[in-house]
Formats: C-alpha cells, structure tokens, sequence
C-alpha cells in the first residue's frame, strides 16, 4: 500500500481482514527439523499408513481380551445374553434366585491402562449383539450420591436431578437441552416399559437401529463398574440395595471390573448384600499371554517391514515387565520407535512394502545414495567384493542402485526366512527343562537379536537336552515345526520342509520293538573284574577298558535318525537365524536409537528437578551470568539447593538460614557485612521457610531426631 501525498506525514493502514492463525498439520509438525527434507513427504505417508495398517491388525485383539468363565468355555458375551427376561426359564431360575442380580466379576490384571480400551470394547460388543442399555462407570466420576444419577444420565442420555429444589432451577433454565427427570429407579423403570414397547410395535417401513438377538426377550440392563476397589464401599452398598427392590421390574445386571482378586468382593461387601447377587467369576487373558499375541502379529512377522533392533525391544519389554503389565503403551512405544525411525532416518523411505520400495530406490537422490554408501552395514559388504566392483558402488549411482534393489530383496528373503526358523527352534526348545533358551518366543528373539546363537552355551545346552528326547517327544515336536513351515512361500523353507517330511516318514518306518545290540561281553567282564581284589594300577586299566566298550557301542536306528534330524535343525538355525545387523542396508528397517525410547517413555524426574534447580538460567534467561554461573537473584529454592548441596548428611537450619540471607541482601545490593543485613528479616525468614518446604516436599531433606535444629539430607551429588 503507498500514498502519492507530498507532505510530511503519518498514514495509517488498517488491514482488510484479520489474519487467521495458521494452524500445522500432522505434516508440517513431521516435517519440521526432519532429517533429508527432500523426501519427508514420501516418509510421512509411509510412516501413516504403515502406523495404520499396525492399529487396525492390532486392534482386533487387543480391544478386548478373550474372557471366560472360570472352568467353563462360556465366554462373558454369552452370560450376558442369558440375563434378560429369559431368566423365567428352568435352567436359568435353578441357578439364581428372582431376587438377585445377575453380577459377572471380571478379574483383568494390574494392568489398569489397559482397562479403559477392554470396557470400551466390552460396551461396544454389548451393545451390537446384546443390548442397547449399557451404562459404564467409575469411581471418580460418582462420589457421594452422585451413582445412581450418573447411571440414570447414562442410561436415558437426559438430565437427572437429585431433589426438588434442582429441579425447579432446571426447569426455569432457558438453555437447557434435554427434559430433565427425578433421579429414582422407578423412572428408570418407566423410561424402559416406554423403550421395550416401542421397539416391540416399531415403525410401520423401518427396520430396527439396533437389533437385538433376544427379540421375544427384554434386553437386559448392564451397568458396568470398571474399577471396584475404587468406589466407596458405603455407596455401592446402598446403590445395590436399591437395585435389589427394583429387580422383578428391571432386567438389570452388573459387571465389576477388578485387578486385583476376586476377594474384593467380600471384602467390600456385607454378606447382606453379596447374598442379593448371582455372581460369576469370569478371567481374562493374563497380560504376558495378551503381550505374546502382539508380538506374535506384530514384530515376529515379515508382513510390516519396520522392524526394532535388540536395545529397542529390550527397554520396551523392562517397562512392560517392571512397571506397569501394559500392552497398550507397549504398542505406543512401538508407535514412538516408528515415528522417531521415519523422522530421524532419511533412508526410510525404503521401509515399505517390496515393490514401492523397488521403485523408491531408482529415485533416491545423489545425496541419499551417499548416505547408503556411509551405512556401516554396506561398508561392511563392499569390503568382500572385487576392487573393480568396489569402484563402481563408489563411482556409479545407476549401478548402485541396482545393487540396492538387489540388496532389498535380499533383506525381505531374510526376514521369510528368519521368522520360520525362529518359530521351529522355539517349538524344540521351549519345553526342555529349566528353559535354556527362554519359555516365550520373545526372549530366543532377543537372544537370535544379539550375536549368532548358535554360539551361546544355552544353545549347546538345549542341544543335548534334544537328544535325550523320547521318539513320541521329538516326533511331536517335528511335527509342529511342519505346521509351522507349510503356509511360508519360500523356496529355501519349501525345501526344508520336504526334507523334514522325509525325515518323519522315516521315523514312522522304524520298529517300535527293534532291540540294542548285545553289548554285554564287552562290559560285563571289566565290571566283574571290578569286584576282584585289585590294585590301582588293574583298577586304571579296567577303567579304560569300559571307556571304550561304550565309545563302541552302537547307536539304535532311532539315535542314529534323532541325530540326524537335529543335524537339520542346527543347519537351519546357522542358515537364517543370523543377526540383523549382518544383513546388509538393515539400517534402513531396523530402529536402533534405545536411548531415544528410553528418554520419552522412561522419564526420570528428579534428575530434571535437580538440572533446573542447578541451572534455573536455562528456563529463566535473565538468570544467566556471564561465567555460567547461577545468579544470586535465583529463585529462593534455587538458592538453597545451592547451598544445601554444600553440607553434609546432617544440615543446621541457622547456618543454613543465614548463608541464605548473606546470598539473598547481596542479591538485593546491600552490604552482607553490614549489622542491619546480619539480622534477618521476618520477611527472608519466610521465604527460607518456604523454600526448605519445598526441598522436603521434593524430597531431598527431611527432619530428623538426632538433633531438632537439623535437617538431614537425602540427596547425594547435583548437576
């Protein structure tokens, strides 16, 4: 915008619009301070639909795990189902008396983040194939007496009000949405007859919404309490009570969730109450079991190209096993590796499926091809190659590539290969005794992680522990690792299955009651020897006579075919088990950074406390001095972390008082020499007071007995 004006002046241009914020999306946030911008775009969609593609596989089995009934097959969907009005049934009214509640225990596990996905889906599938009445609760949503109104709200979707003088205050409220109601079971009770009928007569030319299997049938209603040991004992008392009056009216039905035992129960409740419901003690898969599936569907399969090396897998697997039994953060982890991978890797552009990632490499630029020939693992394979061939990966680009696309395939064989394998020595392996090789397929993945394994001692171990197995043993084991091999298209595992079909074919042609050859002359003389008088000179001979009688001892025709079966075995296991970081260009699938994973998913908060209160200057700027150093114009608690790092195990609260007032008057410019600064203010004192609260709240000192004017410190070293 300009002026033509010749005079002096100010001119003032108001814009036409307001400008709106811009808002980033997912591909910018992506994007930003993404390592080889170049092709972010490309490794952004990868990163989606990869990460798409591992949340619709996982959810199916994750969403809700496979919960029966304690020594029953009858899962909880089908309990369910039982507990509407088919309850006037023989069968049913044989179990449970017409006043009581029908109540599933659903014991989950100390996992509790996994808890709220398990209800949602419960809900869902309840509501799909069950019932439309379902009401999920939990006990920080309904202190007091708020239980029964939250479970009307949630039920009929409208206003409860409490008493009287609530309700006359919504009715006068202009914005009010929904009709409110009184809050009592009995206008439950109405509110359902009402729904019952008019799903029962319907629309004349519609179908149902939500149809429900039991159609003759009253469809039940579920209240769900997800977290029992939560909620007030005195209030779900009263609140089951309540319900018990109402149940020849109302089809009602409970589900505790719980994570911890079944005992609960009783422990929450009088026998005057837990008499007034039929409870059914239902399990859900344990968290170690539900983790062995993900893993399963999720790592151990060639299907996702992403893949995570050993320290990766290894620190998410100790915050699954040591703090908190989640299956859900360990997919989140998973997600984090991910997404760190695509940000941080600009070669993982070729972390795609085969044909995409065919293609990617022909477009790779100069400056990636450069990168691909700084990968450890390429350097690694240009070493054994001719000098001639040597020049031309350095030299060429086009040859490069091709090379490349060579290598891809190479890395997709290896991983149809490896899984297979991984599988069929686990199957061998995990029943031996003591578990040489791990009891989950999990952890002989960790170990196949780190070097070769067939060069570790449990390796050797569960070798010789095979061939003691019995021939019904072994030939069951086999049998699995050929199930295991059937459905693989590949050509090396087609040939390995032929080869172990042959060798149970001939395991099924042996005699049964085919005899050891008789080696009885040749041992029973030097052990009838033994029991002569001899001495240690006949003793040494006859000793060495008998080593060698068994060194000649013939093998069985089983022996024989055992060994030769696990001579099999132990040359798979030395073909395709070989670590990821022997294959070449493995880099670009493999996620390695653990320390990354570590820091995000395993924060260690007091090492932050203690950077920011020995550093306040990289969060306050006008704190830094020239030298580094902390100003004395910190903040109080700064300043007496500062000075409480100087004393040792016990601290005197005056000493400790007044080097705090000498830093603090010097901070304000005074004298610290001075007789006025030498007496603290009542003004400092507080301060101080309150900054020692702080430090002991953080726990870093605590007061002691051995002396009332110290304090003793619980810290040791700073940053």
């Amino acid at each position: 915008m300009t002026t033509t004006s010749v005079s002096k002046g100010c001119f003032v241009f108001k814009p036409s619009a307001k400008k709106k914020k811009k808002t980033l999306s997912l591909e910018d946030h992506f994007t930003n301070g993404c390592e080889g911008a170049d092709n972010s775009e490309i490794r952004f969609k990868l990163c989606q639909d990869l990460w798409h593609k591992i949340r619709a596989d996982t959810e199916c089995f994750t969403m809700l795990p496979n919960t029966t009934r304690c020594g029953d097959k009858n899962s909880l969907l089908d309990f369910t189902r039982k507990c509407s009005s088919t309850r006037q049934h023989s069968d049913w009214a044989s179990q449970m008396r017409a006043s009581e509640i029908p109540t599933a225990a659903l014991v989950l596990g100390v996992n509790v983040p996994d808890h709220d996905m398990t209800f949602q889906s419960l809900s869902e599938l309840l509501q799909q194939s069950v019932t439309p009445h379902v009401a999920s609760v939990q006990a920080k949503e309904c202190g007091g007496e708020g239980l029964l109104a939250l479970v009307l709200e949630r039920l009929m979707d409208t206003v409860v009000t409490v008493d009287d003088e609530e309700e006359e205050e919504t009715e006068q409220t202009s914005t009010q949405l929904h009709k409110s109601v009184h809050c009592s079971l009995s206008t439950l009770c109405d509110w359902y007859n009402a729904k019952t009928m008019k799903s029962k007569t319907g629309t004349p030319g519609k179908k149902r919404s939500s149809p429900v299997r039991d159609d003759p049938q009253q469809p039940p209603v579920v209240i769900i309490f997800k977290d029992l040991e939560a909620f007030n004992p005195k209030v779900l008392q009263d609140f089951i009570l309540i319900c018990s009056r109402y149940v020849e009216r109302l089809p009602l039905m409970f589900i505790f969730g719980i994570a911890t035992s079944p005992s609960t129960i009783q422990h929450m409740l009088p026998h005057s109450v837990s008499s007034l419901l039929c409870i059914e003690l239902f399990q859900s898969l344990s968290c170690t079991q539900h983790l062995a599936t993900v893993i399963d569907k999720l790592i151990l399969t060639p299907q996702f190209p992403f893949k995570l090396n050993g320290k990766v897998m290894q620190v998410l697997m100790s915050i699954f096993l040591y703090h908190d039994f989640s299956v859900r953060n360990f997919i989140k982890g998973v997600q984090l590796a991910l997404l760190e991978h695509f940000h941080s890797q600009p070669l993982s552009v070729l972390c795609c499926k085969k044909k995409e990632a065919l293609l990617n490499v022909m477009q790779l630029s100069h400056h990636d091809l450069e990168s691909i020939r700084h990968l450890l693992s390429f350097r690694r394979y240009v070493e054994k190659q001719e000098p001639q061939e040597q020049l031309n990966l350095f030299r060429d680009d086009t040859h490069l590539k091709e090379v490349c696309q060579k290598l891809i395939k190479d890395l997709r064989k290896y991983h149809k290969n490896y899984y297979p394998v991984l599988r069929c020595l686990h199957t061998l392996t995990s029943s031996l005794p003591r578990y040489p090789l791990g009891k989950q397929v999990r952890e002989l993945h960790l170990i196949c992680l780190e070097k070769n394994v067939w060069e570790n001692e449990d390796y050797q171990t569960a070798m010789k522990l095979l061939k003691m197995l019995a021939k019904d043993e072994l030939i069951a084991s086999l049998q699995r690792c050929v199930e295991i091999l059937q459905p693989v298209k590949s050509k090396k595992m087609k040939k390995a299955l032929v080869e172990l079909e042959e060798l149970l074919a001939k395991f099924k042609q042996l005699d049964t009651a085919e005899t050891l050859p008789c080696v009885e002359d040749c041992i029973t003389s030097p052990v009838k020897n033994l029991q002569k008088k001899t001495d240690l000179f006949q003793l040494q001979k006859t000793l060495l006579e008998m080593n060698e009688s068994r060194r000649a001892k013939k093998l069985s025709p089983f022996e024989v075919l055992r060994n030769e079966a696990l001579e099999f075995i132990d040359g798979l296991v030395k073909s395709h088990l070989s670590p990821p970081e022997s294959q070449t260009l493995n880099e670009v699938c493999y996620y390695s950074s653990s320390a990354t994973v570590r820091r995000h998913l395993n924060a260690t908060p007091r090492t932050s406390i203690q950077a920011a209160l020995s550093s306040p200057y990289y969060y306050l700027q006008s704190l830094k001095t020239e030298d580094g150093t902390v100003s004395n114009a910190a903040p109080d608690i700064c300043i007496a972390y500062k000075l409480h790092l100087e004393c040792g195990r016990l601290i005197n609260l005056y000493d400790w008082l007044e080097a705090y007032a000498t830093v603090v008057s010097a901070a304000e410019g005074n004298n610290p020499d001075s007789d006025n600064v030498r007496k603290v203010e009542e003004v400092k004192h507080a301060r101080f007071i309150q900054a020692v609260s702080e430090l002991e709240f953080l726990g870093f000192i605590k007061s002691t007995k051995q002396k009332t004017d110290h304090v003793a410190r619980l810290t040791w070293g700073g940053c």
